[in-house]
């Protein structure tokens, strides 16, 4: 009884000590354009380390969305979608901008289609929720996703890592860091990731489709310390992308009703609804391919010389892409046909970040800076197939120079006005450039006849500047408690459609009046936001506990709302402004770990996000419709725990996430593609021996196997998201 006893007060004890030394660390971030807790950083936020994106098998942007609160990340057929709080945009062809700013260590990615890139040997992720005009300027409407990767240290260091999967996905991984002397230190890492379709020829045509994946990436860095103030990291990357755009079903294959105008879902099944068995009546599809190859080059360059520090980022970014797609073409309700689309491009960017950042603890920080970028494309469209419409054979757009241009000067400081409050003012003022020349061309073949064919101008050149700003407070209610309040701005860029104005003329091709497009149908005017936010960040029970929370409210005006119609008897991608919409809703999130082994993660979203004001006819009113992609709650819950084991340790986890259904708009057609709520759980587990080199892991996602539209076109197009998938990973590191 005695000995029984002592090994209760053992474990009693053992447990006491687990829940002593069990505490929640502090993560520094960068979501300020300074190094700060995130903690003590007065901004709706998320973090996911690179430790816990490989853990979980989450490999890209498209897979940490189940992660983050009010947060959509999909990878569409057009490029990677990002939806913060209901605010997203459709347009990623060359003339759209996105809502959501997407960066790669700072630097600026301005194409959609290659931003859902592999994410290999990264330190982080940083997810910032809300307006960012001030610090990260136009197109961060929404928000800004900042991928961090690691810099080359000062310790030797390699690690391989390889696995397997269903579909049957094959990766691998390596890494090596090399510190040359006490000056210069080289880092190199690559992955290759590789698996099958998604998706199921049910057609008979011999062809694989989409939703696969074969992609391949390097990256190269070095960092020189100049002296012990001033510090150069310079980085190379490299990405090889051969997938498949045939990554679409139709949208009968989840709703009844559409040819009705009132879709309907119904439950298919999961091999039903990833079943693509449309035979076009017009033509045989070709096999599809995707070929993108981008490079990029940066500097980062740091100078601390005493009151202040004086940062650069540059950089300059390669893209280049090719593909051959076969589309499901419901242009008559009744009559879907077959459309097959080429495309070939290349585009250029250029991005320079001069800041200049106050050192020190006194009361008052600021930040100040200049910033330029530029980008440049040219394209080839062409789309084929169309004569039992009884339109030409050959669409074809030949765009390009098309050059977006930016250029902003900015500031923002922080003065302490008494022991734990802080205000907070900053201001940016940009000026943007569009310009744009091109054609729509009716072609006979694949080639432009002069004497058969016609072509009408595409050119337009729009400038517009705003200045954004943002007002805020901070209080530390405790020292492990911050209360923050904001008001700030959002800017995203006018633009235009296809067409041309009257009288003007360009690749000497003229615009007469007959075929001219009024001013207020070829230009769109910058989308604009106000937001008014508040929260609180704070730990509490010993540090084993977090909480994030915050409310906030958006007042848009001109938001930009994207589609494909037919106009003038060709295809086109057309942006409209919606006039007003309101976005109003709560989030928290955070983190308990009672015992060192134990931890459990949890979060909840409220949101109302609708149109005020929008008829995209002149006739309809969509006024109290809901944006897209936003379910009026979310609960997500998570779980881990490690298993000591006398040889090593093994944990486990898992983590769900419910969300109300929403709704998909194709506002070009007057249609709204209900999705029903859902839950959609992932599981992980880890395998570490005792003083070992080589660890385990396994995952397994979307447990539940079910899928949904996560893009759905004005043609009846569904790209649809992906089933269940596991994986085993094996990681080796000297």
């Amino acid at each position: 009884m005695a000995s029984k006893l002592a090994v209760l007060i053992s474990s009693i004890m053992s447990g006491a000590a687990l829940a002593q030394e069990a505490y929640i660390p502090e993560v520094v971030v960068t979501a300020q354009r300074t190094a700060a807790p995130e903690s003590k950083t007065p901004i709706a936020m998320s973090v996911i380390s690179g430790e816990q994106l490989t853990n979980g098998g989450l490999d890209s942007p498209s897979n940490i969305a189940a992660r983050l609160p009010n947060t959509y990340l999909e990878n569409a057929n057009d490029g990677l979608k990002i939806t913060i709080r209901g605010v997203s945009n459709a347009d990623t062809t060359e003339k759209g901008d996105p809502s959501a700013a997407f960066m790669m260590d700072g630097v600026y990615i301005a194409r959609p289609q290659i931003q859902n890139l592999a994410f290999y040997d990264l330190q982080r992720v940083e997810v910032l929720r809300g307006p960012q005009g001030t610090l990260y300027g136009r197109n961060a409407t929404a928000g800004v996703i900042n991928v961090i990767s690691n810099a080359p240290g000062r310790q030797m260091e390699a690690a391989v890592g390889l696995e397997l999967g269903n579909y049957p996905s094959r990766q691998a991984s390596a890494m090596f860091n090399l510190p040359v002397n006490e000056m210069l230190a080289l880092r190199l890492a690559a992955a290759y990731n590789k698996h099958d379709a998604y998706l199921i020829n049910g057609a008979g045509d011999g062809r694989s489709l989409g939703n696969d994946r074969d992609d391949l990436s390097v990256r190269l860095s070095a960092k020189l310390e100049l002296n012990k103030a001033a510090s150069l990291l310079l980085r190379y990357d490299h990405s090889k992308v051969d997938d498949n755009p045939d990554n679409i079903v139709p949208d009968t294959n989840f709703y009844h009703g559409v040819i009705t105008g009132q879709p309907v879902w119904y439950g298919s099944g999961t091999d039903a609804q990833l079943t693509n068995a449309f035979v076009p009546p017009n033509v045989r599809p070709e096999q599809a391919f995707s070929h993108k190859k981008t490079n990029g080059i940066s500097a980062d360059a740091n100078w601390d010389f005493g009151p202040a520090t004086l940062t650069y980022v540059g950089s300059h970014r390669s893209f280049d892409h090719e593909f051959l797609t076969n589309y499901y073409y419901r242009a008559i309700p009744t009559f879907p046909i077959g459309v097959r689309q080429s495309f070939d491009a290349d585009y250029a960017q250029n991005s320079h970040e001069l800041r200049i950042a106050t050192n020190g603890s006194g009361p008052l920080s600021a930040q100040a800076g200049l910033y330029y970028f530029r980008e440049w494309s040219d394209q080839l469209y062409t789309f084929r197939d169309l004569q039992l419409l009884g339109l030409t054979p050959y669409y074809v757009f030949p765009h390009g120079p098309t050059i977006a241009r930016s250029k902003a000067a900015f500031g923002q400081a922080t003065y302490r006005v008494m022991d734990g409050l802080r205000l907070t003012a900053g201001a940016r003022y940009t000026e943007d450039h569009k310009s744009r020349v091109g054609s729509t061309n009716f072609q006979q073949g694949p080639v432009f006849n002069p004497s058969t064919d016609l072509r009408f101008l595409n050119a337009a050149t729009l400038d517009t500047h705003k200045t954004t700003w943002r007002l805020g407070a901070e209080y530390d209610f405790n020292p492990a408690t911050l209360l923050y309040a904001s008001v700030a701005t959002g800017y995203k860029a006018g633009g235009f459609n296809d067409g041309c104005q009257a009288g003007t003329s360009a690749l000497g091709i003229p615009c007469p009046a007959p075929v001219a497009v009024a001013a207020s149908t070829l230009y769109y005017q910058p989308e604009e936001l106000k937001s008014w936010e508040a929260g609180v960040k704070s730990r509490f029970w010993n540090k084993r506990a977090s909480l994030n929370a915050s409310v906030f409210y958006y007042d848009y005006t001109n938001l930009q709302v994207s589609g494909v119609d037919v106009i003038m008897g060709a295809p086109q991608f057309v942006t409209k402004n919606a006039a007003v919409a309101a976005v109003r809703g709560i989030e928290a999130d955070g983190v308990i770990q009672p015992t060192k082994a134990d931890r459990i993660s949890y979060g909840f979203t409220l949101l109302d996000a609708h149109y005020r004001s929008y008829t995209p006819d002149g006739i309809h009113s969509l006024a109290g419709t809901k944006l897209d992609r936003a379910p009026a709650h979310t609960f997500t819950l998570g779980y881990e725990h490690a298993f000591h084991l006398p040889v090593g340790e093994l944990t486990a986890g898992a983590v769900a996430r419910r969300s109300a259904a929403y709704e998909i708009g194709v506002p070009t057609k007057l249609l709204h593609y209900h999705i029903p709520s859902r839950t959609q759980s992932d599981l992980q587990l880890g395998y570490r021996p005792d003083n070992a080199n080589w660890s385990l892991h396994a995952y397994v996602k979307n447990v539940e196997d079910k899928v949904q539209p996560i893009a759905i076109d004005s043609f009846g197009m569904i790209v649809p998201s992906d089933p269940r998938t596991f994986g085993l990973r094996f990681d080796y590191r000297l």
